[in-house]
């Protein structure tokens, strides 16, 4: 099996609606997001963070990283999608079609 196949490269969306009301609550928004930031998830759209990983393996460590930050309030999800699925995504803006930019740069090992 390739090791770079389309089916087997993942990617990780974590959505979230967390609460903002009090300081406390601000923190714990701000403490997620940068625990998401630091463990290379990049922002895809507001409270929507997305990770490219090499294979389900990689994702899993990543998922349960996530799971780990969990605040005490709020609404997660996480969504484990291959490469795949991710190319067949339609992205406008407004009515216009939009390209899909993948935020990871893929290197090449010669």
């Amino acid at each position: 099996m390739n090791r770079f196949s389309e089916y087997r490269i993942m990617w990780v969306l974590v959505f979230f609606d967390l609460p903002t009301e009090t300081k406390k609550e601000k923190k714990a928004y701000s403490d997620f997001r940068k625990k998401l930031i630091n463990d290379g998830f990049t922002m895809f759209q507001f409270s929507i963070y997305l990770r490219h990983c090499p294979s389900k393996e990689n994702a899993d460590v990543h998922i349960k990283r996530v799971k780990n930050a969990l605040p005490p309030l709020g609404n997660v999800g996480i969504l484990c999608i291959t490469d795949k699925q991710f190319g067949r995504m339609e992205l406008f803006q407004g009515r216009e079609e939009k390209p899909i930019s993948t935020p990871y740069q893929q290197l090449e090992l010669f």
